[in-house]
């Protein structure tokens, strides 16, 4: 997104315009869809789509599962009322999201899962690539998910950078490609850039490093979350920050590499550095604001929660960058028909603004940034895209007051954030030898 200015207007079909795409050569899925919904038009006189089209649309169920980060209601009710059908949303940790997609492939249609867990996902064949040339907004994407570069000058991260398996070589192919295809795993929806949050009224001083969570000034009032595959990620910042390893690829550690990391875990545990390990959404937000926990491993949106309560909380900047994640929305391989183009349609729905503008107010930032911005004012996007001050109250997507005039985004604008990306999430070649290593240290 090297453009900040030139952006597209969004797609505004609705059922009035529907006649006239029925005549036209023409025809968009977006305005059949709806406009067949909203209004009973026949579709079966229409070279390629068949007749129970208009009937049944209304009746059609897309069941979408993933982490509660993105499967959200208000995005369902909006798909209801922008594409008249019914998005039927089940949200799980993590752990469960990789089981479930692996294991019950049948229960899902759409899969809304971050790119270290396709790395284990897709190649089981659970999963259909995506034809990029079904999608209007393709182009509109974050080139960070199609070549790994913000910039043409940007160092691509550590890890498992969504570039490098969001690809794969043809129609049929389950290997990962190791350049852009017509065939993507997943279209990306939503990512962002982690750090440590803290409670600035009660760490004391400035914190300016991962290593300042092993400060023994903040002895038993430390968290970082215990999601394997996430949390040896912050633990890795944390022992490089530390100067105690260097690693080639903090994203796919040697099995000494993660001996050592687990070691310093494991010593830092026994000394009483930590409070607690969370793995929900909550349990960080409430660790933090009844002050039990000074200085952890947190998500944007929770740091906004704790201040929305009227306490002081920062998502810290750290001279050593930040890790990142990214998520999209992938195909079950049984998807067929009227349900699949459905699907296309959601997920095309999904990059043309509305969603987008709704993940930015959260904290999060969009897959296809230029359309997000017609939702926005003026005042929102600077905000939480440009870095600028804000000249009013920024509100939540449910109209909470989340900042109030002349606050400034932590870290800046979105190209200063993203640039300073260290390390993505991450699937390891060692990654069953990590998992039962971190267990360990968790109940040691």
């Amino acid at each position: 997104m090297k453009d900040k200015t030139v952006i597209d207007q969004p797609n505004q079909d609705n059922a009035s315009s529907v006649e006239t795409d029925l005549k036209s050569p023409s025809v968009s899925r977006r305005s059949l869809l709806k406009g067949a919904a909203k209004a009973g038009v026949a579709a079966g006189a229409i070279s390629g789509f068949p007749m129970i089209w208009a009937q049944n649309i209304k009746n059609v169920t897309l069941r979408q599962f993933g982490t509660g980060v993105s499967n959200l209601n208000a995005i369902a009710d909006k798909c209801k009322e922008d594409l008249g059908f019914n998005l039927q949303l089940t949200s799980l940790d993590s752990d469960s999201v990789t089981q479930r997609a692996v294991t019950q492939p049948k229960s899902y249609d759409i899969a809304d899962i971050e790119y270290w867990i396709c790395k284990k996902v897709f190649p089981s064949g659970v999963m259909q690539p995506l034809d990029t040339s079904k999608l209007k907004n393709f182009s509109k994407i974050s080139p960070l998910f199609i070549n790994g570069k913000l910039t043409s000058d940007s160092v691509i991260a550590q890890g498992t950078a969504p570039h490098t398996v969001g690809f794969v070589e043809s129609k049929d192919s389950k290997r990962f490609a190791t350049e852009q295809t017509n065939w993507m795993t997943l279209i990306p929806t939503i990512y962002n850039a982690d750090t440590l949050g803290i409670r600035p009224d009660l760490v004391g001083r400035p914190i300016t490093t991962w290593a300042d969570i092993m400060d023994p000034a903040f002895k038993g009032k430390t968290s970082i979350l215990n999601i394997p595959s996430i949390g040896i990620m912050d633990a890795a910042m944390i022992c490089e920050a530390m100067g105690e390893i260097t690693y080639a690829d903090k994203g796919n550690m040697t099995r000494e590499e993660i001996d050592k990391t687990i070691e310093i875990l494991i010593a830092a545990k026994r000394q009483g550095q930590f409070r607690a390990f969370w793995k929900s959404f909550d349990e960080s937000v409430n660790l933090m604001a009844s002050g039990e926990v000074v200085i952890q491993s947190m998500w944007s949106p929770a740091v906004a929660a704790v201040r929305s309560r009227g306490i002081q909380c920062t998502y810290q900047p750290l001279k050593e960058g930040y890790r990142a994640w990214g998520g999209g929305l992938g195909l079950a391989s049984h998807l067929s028909g009227l349900e699949l183009e459905a699907a296309y349609e959601y997920i095309d729905w999904y990059l043309s603004g509305w969603v987008g503008a709704y993940l930015n107010r959260q904290g999060y930032y969009s897959a296809a940034p230029s359309t997000s911005k017609d939702y926005m004012t003026p005042d929102e996007w600077g905000f939480w895209i440009e870095g600028k001050p804000a000249q009013g109250t920024i509100l939540s997507p449910d109209g909470n007051v989340m900042e109030k005039a002349g606050a400034v985004r932590d870290g800046g604008s979105y190209w200063e954030r993203m640039g300073a990306v260290a390390c993505w999430n991450s699937v390891m070649d060692q990654n069953k030898y990590m998992v039962r290593k971190w267990n360990e240290f968790i109940v040691s």
